[in-house]
């Protein structure tokens, strides 16, 4: 769902500014259509394909908020462009914590989220806590400087995969407020509770009261 003109007058009390460009650091194309559709009349988002970019991303990392960081400033070395990049995790409250940083790639290096879901789902089995929370970490690169921002949808964990839209671990997660699964969900209706969603408003409200200063 992105941000509308009205949106961006209220927050700025003027007309929206010039729609702004930056690379998106992430090969992965379900997040950049989600990105671009909640931002859309704000951000003009740049893929690494449209670069040519090709290179792995490093995720070396023990934390979401280390990853973004790492891979926002990957690409800002490579590129001297404005970036941002995101890391983002299911944490399970029955698995304290997990898989969290390593959700990709929690049934292997391969990062086949069937398998993925499937684990999680034998991991689960017989837990009456399904409490869960998705998590996201941005981190901007603008004008050299960076600022994170992160956005949390607490949810539970279904008993059974339901759903054929979305990716990763959506159609085992319900967020709090809903019956249905992300993957049960059009990307409008999933952006309304996101954790994606809140951690880019959260990024375009920076950038809206920077424009404010100049």
């Amino acid at each position: 769902m992105g941000l509308p003109a009205v949106f961006i007058r209220h927050m700025t009390g003027s007309t929206p500014p010039a729609m702004i460009s930056l690379v998106f650091a992430s090969h992965n194309a379900h997040k950049a259509q989600e990105i671009q559709a909640i931002a859309g009349e704000f951000l003009q988002i740049r893929s690494l394909a449209d670069l040519g970019y090709t290179e792995d991303i490093p995720e070396p990392h023990a934390t979401l908020e280390a990853n973004a960081s790492e891979k926002s400033r990957v690409v800002f070395r490579h590129t001297g462009l404005d970036c941002f990049s995101e890391d983002s995790g299911l944490e399970v409250v029955a698995l304290h914590g997990a898989p969290g940083v390593h959700s990709a790639r929690f049934a292997g290096e391969s990062k086949d989220f069937g398998q993925n879901v499937r684990k999680l789902l034998r991991e689960m089995e017989g837990k009456s806590d399904r409490r869960a929370r998705f998590r996201a970490v941005i981190s901007l690169i603008w004008k050299g400087k960076e600022s994170q921002f992160e956005g949390i949808c607490e949810g539970r964990i279904s008993g059974k995969a339901q759903g054929q839209a979305g990716f990763g671990y959506d159609p085992v997660f319900i967020p709090e407020g809903s019956e249905s699964s992300f993957a049960q969900m059009s990307l409008e209706e999933k952006n309304r509770y996101s954790h994606r969603r809140m951690a880019i408003q959260k990024m375009i409200d920076y950038l809206v009261n920077l424009g404010r200063k100049y």
